[in-house]
């Protein structure tokens, strides 16, 4: 069994963020797992991965990937993608499934990101983060929130996730390695989804509509 260690309930730096943009990418549908290439940001939404640029604010790909419904990753070369219990590791140039992996949690995952060979994969509900190895599926490691757990990034060496839809302020949240919260980031939106670290500084959210945001922390005032 993984160690658990559950994650503090009061964060040691808090503040807000402020949406820069706010996009509608595709008509009727939902951002659910958020990644980005360096150049596109990739989201699943009803069975495919869709490929976004925004500098151009056009789709430039969809992929048909079947239960393409939670969190997206990236790791340089492959996509990855949580589908019912499985994780599907996608080729980004055709849609390819190159390998499938088995998703803890039985189907009730929600936010992935990728980071030096491990996956991070958040349970929405269960308010959990496993730490899980990409080439083989087994959870190394588990981290228990107090909030529910939806998109997950790592930026920079940390861990950050998105807290939506429990009846309390939307945030983003910063953890220590053992877990502890050390940042929150106040979002004035009614639903984060997917996240991931934006070029330049901020994060990619999805939303609520099947929306699109760019934001970042708020610059503090003198």
């Amino acid at each position: 069994m993984p160690n658990e260690t559950k994650l503090a309930k009061k964060a040691t730096r808090t503040g807000d963020a402020e949406i820069v943009r706010e996009l509608v990418p595709i008509d009727g549908g939902s951002v659910n797992g958020v990644t980005f290439d360096g150049n596109l940001v990739w989201f699943a939404t009803d069975n495919e991965l869709v490929a976004f640029d925004p500098d151009t604010e056009k789709v430039v790909r969809r992929l048909s990937v079947p239960a393409a419904d939670a969190g997206t990753a990236f790791d340089g070369e492959h996509l990855y993608q949580l589908a019912n219990d499985e994780i599907l590791v996608v080729s980004p140039s055709d849609g390819r499934i190159v390998r499938r992996l088995p998703a803890p949690g039985r189907g009730r995952n929600s936010g992935m990101a990728w980071a030096d060979g491990y996956l991070w994969i958040g349970q929405f509900s269960e308010a959990r983060i496993h730490k899980v190895d990409a080439k083989t599926g087994e959870v190394v490691k588990m981290l228990t929130s107090d909030r529910f757990v939806t998109g997950v990034s790592v930026v920079d060496g940390a861990l950050w996730h998105g807290a939506s839809s429990d009846g309390k302020q939307c945030e983003l949240r910063r953890l220590a390695p053992d877990g502890t919260v050390e940042e929150t980031l106040a979002v004035a939106v009614s639903k984060i989804s997917g996240i991931e670290g934006a070029r330049g500084g901020g994060f990619w959210c999805g939303g609520e509509k099947g929306k699109l945001r760019l934001v970042r922390p708020k610059a503090a005032r003198a």
